[in-house]
């Protein structure tokens, strides 16, 4: 177990591996744990120094601070945590929420990333669940939180296709929470809107998203896709809204695919999508009928 001391208190973090670094972020109500076995698929290519951290009100970092759990706040807190490392720049990969932390790190600190990978991330947040939605409103969230059979039943219903592994994490995981990081985090995640910004996004850009993911509607791919030139999107046909876990062979050769190619940033191909590791399933139909 590492950690650093930040302007918000504790950040925790794990790493392993030797090589150039890489920074993993989890999603909402998670933990660097989600990261586990691809950190030590990533080291044993023996080329990647792989870091995954805590944010704030997760895991075993701070959950004192409850100014802190925003995105732009998130985002500051790699910015810092680079900055104690003396990591210049890396390349940086998220899921779900910590995918949309990543991309504005991207935007908002282009000179610290090198690549950005999303895996399952909501570029809008009207495409995230029902519930989730509705757990960033504070009230609801307190009354999630006074009565644990609630909580426990709505993530029965949202879990109840994914693996067992899967579920045992999650709620692990949430149990490790704060209740002003559980809906201040979503309810911040659920107003963000990239879409003007990501067209100024020029580094080379992967999204991975699962085909059958419940929790961030899949046609988040298509919208990334078309805002960033530089995207490649690897749709998992067998995957939920844990691509790492359902898929995890194929989740890390796409992801060290992109990593390792020099060439990660060549213009999407005809129809709008550039695939990362090998042929990929045809994209999700847009129900949203969000245009980018």
């Amino acid at each position: 177990m590492s950690s650093i001391v930040t302007d918000q208190g504790i950040l925790h973090y794990e790493s392993i591996g030797r090589g150039q670094p890489i920074i993993l972020l989890h999603g909402w109500i998670n933990s660097w744990d989600v990261w586990r076995d691809s950190m030590l698929a990533l080291a044993q290519t023996g080329q990647y120094r792989v870091y995954a951290l805590d944010f704030w009100g997760f895991g075993d970092s701070a959950k004192e601070a409850t100014a802190s759990f925003a995105i732009k706040s998130y985002v500051e807190m790699v910015n810092q945590f680079m900055e104690s490392l003396g990591i210049v720049s890396a390349p940086v990969a998220g899921h779900s929420m910590g995918g949309t932390v990543a991309l504005q790190l991207a935007l908002g600190h282009p000179e610290r990333i090198r690549k950005v990978a999303v895996v399952g991330s909501p570029v809008i947040g009207s495409s995230l669940n029902f519930f989730l939605k509705l757990a960033g409103y504070g009230w609801i969230a307190q009354i999630v939180w006074r009565y644990p059979l609630i909580l426990s039943t709505i993530m029965r219903l949202l879990l109840a296709r994914d693996s067992k592994n899967v579920r045992q994490m999650i709620f692990r995981d949430v149990q490790r929470a704060s209740l002003e990081s559980f809906f201040r985090s979503i309810g911040d995640l659920r107003e963000t809107n990239l879409v003007g910004e990501l067209p100024a996004l020029s580094i080379p850009t992967l999204g991975i998203y699962g085909i059958r993911d419940n929790i961030v509607s899949p046609t988040n791919g298509q919208i990334l896709s078309r805002c960033v030139e530089a995207a490649q999107i690897s749709w998992m046909e067998r995957s939920r809204h844990f691509p790492m876990a359902d898929e995890p062979a194929r989740f890390v050769h796409v992801l060290t695919t992109f990593l390792n190619d020099k060439f990660a940033g060549a213009p999407p191909t005809a129809g709008g999508a550039a695939t990362a590791g090998g042929a990929a399933a045809a994209p999700p139909p847009d129900p949203t009928g969000t245009q980018a």
